[in-house]
């Protein structure tokens, strides 16, 4: 059975922009059961024209606040719509709409790039409101705020570390949520990039001489992220950084078990030269962690 690889990120920042035109769609899906409630904002307007620093707000029913905020969400105004959200909040806390503007204050942190502020509000509401309809939605934008903010694979990759648990939660708490499965695929890229970063430090330490070094780095590629794109590389480094410190068996076994899963990879033709170069050929031992590794998944 061949293992599954997948296509690079890409982590520019048109990516990011892109991500946000199609969070529009997302809008649309919550407003649908977040719509206008209660009476007209009528006579309302003028609270819209006074200095933002200074308004204090009268304690005024949670249905006008609440509208208030749609609208100016609607005129594209979303600090004073969040400041209406948090009034809602702050006024009425234990009401639907309470409930609801948390939400809503996450959506519009998350639309606009502001990642912290997203990941503070839903953390918020999923403290609060764990079993409700929009939790997996919650957790969801949490995830996505992290995986937007992932770095360049040469950086440190705690934030993609993040991403990735903020996902795996949205597939094993929702997995029959409509946001499983795009959680699924962006969870792939994200442990992508993670292996990518390990293969970057292994490669180094190759470079450097530093075979055990390396070889530790190849080894989590290996055995924790054998669906990366990642996987191919790795065995055939595994390879060669065993070829250097001469130990020939788990060479051997590194170069059987890329050829066995990718035959037509350039990474396998390069490993057969190079055991053959010590005038012997790919075998599997399968005693190797290596062997080990694939049990149930390209070998067995």
């Amino acid at each position: 059975m061949r293992l599954l690889s997948f296509a690079r990120p890409d982590l520019s920042s048109s990516r990011d922009q892109a991500r946000r035109k199609r969070a529009a769609g997302l809008l649309a899906v919550r407003l649908a059961g977040l719509v206008l409630v209660g009476a007209s904002l009528g006579g309302c307007a003028s609270m819209f024209d006074t200095d933002k620093e200074e308004k204090i707000y009268p304690d005024v029913p949670a249905e006008q606040r609440y509208n208030e905020g749609l609208t100016l969400m609607e005129k594209e105004d979303y600090g004073e719509a969040i400041r209406r959200f948090e009034d809602v909040d702050r006024q009425h806390p234990y009401s639907e709409l309470a409930r609801k503007s948390i939400l809503m204050i996450a959506y519009i942190n998350y639309n606009q790039g502001n990642y912290d502020e997203c990941i503070a509000a839903a953390r918020r509401y999923l403290a609060l409101h764990p079993g409700s309809e929009d939790a997996a939605y919650a957790q969801y934008l949490m995830a996505s705020s992290f995986y937007d903010q992932i770095p360049d694979v040469s950086r440190d990759q705690a934030r993609t570390q993040r991403a990735i648990d903020a996902l795996d939660d949205v597939v094993r708490k929702y997995p029959d949520s409509e946001y499983a499965v795009s959680a699924k695929k962006k969870l792939e890229v994200a442990r992508d990039q993670i292996a990518g970063k390990e293969m970057l430090v292994g490669r180094y330490y190759l470079e450097q001489r530093n075979y055990a070094g390396a070889i530790n780095r190849f080894k989590v590629v290996v055995t924790r992220y054998q669906t990366t794109r990642h996987v191919e590389e790795a065995l055939y480094r595994l390879t060669e950084a065993y070829m250097a410190l001469g130990v020939i068996s788990e060479a051997q076994t590194s170069a059987a078990v890329l050829g066995y899963n990718f035959p037509e990879s350039s990474w396998y033709k390069d490993a057969f030269k190079l055991v053959q170069s010590r005038g012997v050929d790919p075998k599997l031992n399968e005693e190797s962690w290596i062997a080990k590794a694939f049990k149930g998944v390209g070998l067995g």
